[in-house]
């Protein structure tokens, strides 16, 4: 059941692991510039796991340090994580001893793949949510690690490399909605999101965005419960 599992998590997490290619080590010559060396780089992968605030955090790491300040760009930069866990209280709500982990790991492109991934009827979801987790960490740690040791010996400019995440998010969004018949979760989410920039701009748009989406998943839930049942397999506790 556990090899089962794994093999059907692997394909979901292949464009993760290519887009972790890019940004992690990105994220490790950035590390490595500012004289933090391949262990300061690894704990900081393994603790923290979380790509946009790693690399906010390493202006903090370079910089007077202010407890609130960083409190607070720490919640305005990982503040979408709240509804994050909401959305998946369902569906790890049976996972037992994995549940920390899972809550842990449950980073954007994680987050993408549980919410819509369907395992195939005989493979248990927990080990699914569990694989997918699991193999994300484990790229993104391993390739910030990788960049670090390379940026040693390797000096180049990396600016503009952090795009690789906006590229992730779009081709996930895509093949989500090539798979899906009814679109209505992400229509909310697309007109939400765009209609929160208009009015709040690229800098203070996100946290309104998500409370929008959340209002309307609400308002709309019977219909896109339908839709996925309509969709998709039942949810099962296993």
């Amino acid at each position: 059941m556990i090899s089962k599992a794994f093999k059907t998590a692997f394909p979901y997490t292949i464009p993760i692991m290519t887009g972790y290619m890019f940004l992690g080590v990105a994220y490790g010559f950035l590390m490595n510039a500012k004289g933090f060396g391949i262990g300061w780089t690894l704990l900081a992968s393994l603790t923290v796991f979380a790509g946009s605030m790693q690399f906010a955090g390493v202006a903090l790491l370079t910089s007077l340090y202010h407890p609130l300040y960083a409190l607070l760009l720490t919640l305005m930069i990982n503040a979408r994580h709240l509804f994050y866990g909401v959305a998946m209280l369902g569906k790890y709500a049976c996972t037992g001893r994995m549940k920390a982990f899972l809550i842990f790991g449950l980073v954007d492109e994680t987050f993408s793949i549980n919410c819509s991934a369907e395992p195939p009827e005989g493979v248990s979801r927990r080990l699914f949510y569990f694989f997918v987790t699991l193999l994300n960490y484990i790229y993104w740690v391993s390739y910030s690690v990788i960049g670090a040791a390379a940026g040693q010996f390797i000096r180049f400019d990396t600016k503009g490399l952090e795009f690789v995440l906006t590229a992730l998010f779009v081709v996930i969004f895509l093949n989500q909605w090539r798979e899906q018949e009814k679109h209505t979760a992400a229509v909310i989410g697309v007109v939400s999101s765009v209609l929160c920039l208009m009015i709040f701009g690229q800098d203070h748009f996100i946290i309104p965005a998500m409370v929008l989406i959340a209002a309307a998943l609400i308002v709309f839930k019977k219909r896109i419960g339908a839709e996925q049942r309509n969709g998709g397999h039942a949810y099962d506790a296993d």
